[in-house]
């Protein structure tokens, strides 16, 4: 017999949306009570399963990890309710994860393509210029529809952050990935860089710590969304500190993008820019804490209901992935509380749910 779950709270189908009598029958999510008791009644607000849309998982502060590690990055994303990743850039082949089953619904982006030693070691798919295209190609055949670019990166040379590629070439890659069916997101820093990739037409940035007044209409005219990854953006004090005695000018720079983040976000809310929830989880910050993103990203001026879509319904649309509807698969969290009056009750989940199965 396919098992029951019965959902006894209110069910958020949208950010402003409630409505109650919900049921998983056989993995499978119904609004109509089935014939057969629950075997199980799980009670609290429901929500669709968080969506990371910026996380590493197969990666480490060094590089690629072992698959127990990897294993042990992505129970730690679903324990904390992401059923849906983004993997933006991995040097770890993490196929064997797919399928949903036990781990979180996992989106790949193959590996980040960067310029030669402008990156961090181990981590991308190092080209010169000339061979960014093919790069690009390559990385769109081993994904699943995203390629992830390193748009900038501190130049050694001049001391600060600068752009990795020239502008021709970034956009002659870019159309190249829209040749084969998928869609560029770049790690972006600083401000130029910003013009550079909206000008290549780019489909993501990942940080924009440079949005500034006048890339805020050309964000939102182009439909081309942020991920913020704010609690990854906390760490830029200390990465000035580390580079202050060789390169004052980067440190400095850095210090101004991570004094200005949240007004940043906010503006860019305002502007109607669109903005998903990511946590950069597999380098330097620990997987697990979508919840700590979210938050953040209501610190920064976005309404709880706001911060939640980040995360929820329209990034699970963003993604291609169902969210609450008749037959979607059920993938779902529930909270104690609704977590739009009381936001920490993220933080603690009553359960989480991945394909009908009760997780915790």
């Amino acid at each position: 017999m396919p098992e029951v779950i019965e959902f006894s709270g209110p069910v958020l189908t949208g950010p402003e949306t409630v409505e109650h009598g919900l049921w998983s029958v056989d993995g499978r999510l119904t609004f109509s009570r089935p014939a057969a008791p629950p075997d199980r009644i799980l009670a609290g607000c429901v929500l669709p399963g968080f969506a990371d849309a910026h996380c590493h998982i197969g990666l480490g502060p060094g590089g690629p990890v072992d698959s127990a590690t990897a294993e042990e990055q992505a129970r730690a994303d679903l324990n904390a309710g992401t059923l849906l990743v983004r993997d933006a850039g991995s040097p770890a082949d993490t196929r064997w994860m797919q399928g949903g089953r036990d781990f979180p619904v996992l989106i790949r982006a193959g590996r980040h393509v960067a310029r030669t030693r402008r990156y961090l070691r181990g981590f991308a798919e190092e080209v010169e210029p000339g061979g960014l295209v093919e790069a690009v190609r390559k990385q769109a055949r081993d994904g699943d529809g995203w390629v992830k670019l390193v748009g900038d990166w501190i130049d050694r040379g001049i001391g600060d952050l600068a752009p990795c590629f020239p502008a021709a070439v970034v956009r002659d890659a870019v159309q190249a990935a829209h040749d084969e069916g998928a869609r560029v997101t770049a790690h972006c820093f600083a401000e130029d860089t910003l013009d550079q990739m909206l000008d290549a037409g780019i489909d993501c940035i990942e940080h924009a710590t440079g949005l500034l007044p006048r890339h805020l209409p050309r964000f939102a005219e182009q439909g081309v969304p942020i991920v913020p990854t704010l609690i990854n953006i906390a760490t830029f004090p200390d990465i000035a500190a580390q580079a202050e005695p060789k390169f004052p000018r980067y440190a400095a720079h850095m210090r101004a993008l991570w004094e200005r983040r949240s007004e940043r976000v906010g503006e860019a809310y305002e502007a109607g820019v669109r903005i998903f929830a990511g946590t950069d989880a597999g380098s330097v910050i620990g997987h697990g804490r979508i919840a700590d993103e979210i938050l953040a990203l209501h610190a920064a001026g976005l309404p709880m209901a706001a911060a939640l879509d980040a995360s929820c319904w329209s990034a699970r649309a963003w993604l291609g992935a169902d969210s609450i509807a008749e037959g979607a698969r059920a993938d779902v969290v529930v909270c104690r509380e609704d977590p739009r009056m009381v936001p920490e009750t993220i933080r603690v989940l009553a359960h989480v749910v991945l394909g009908g199965r009760v997780i915790r």
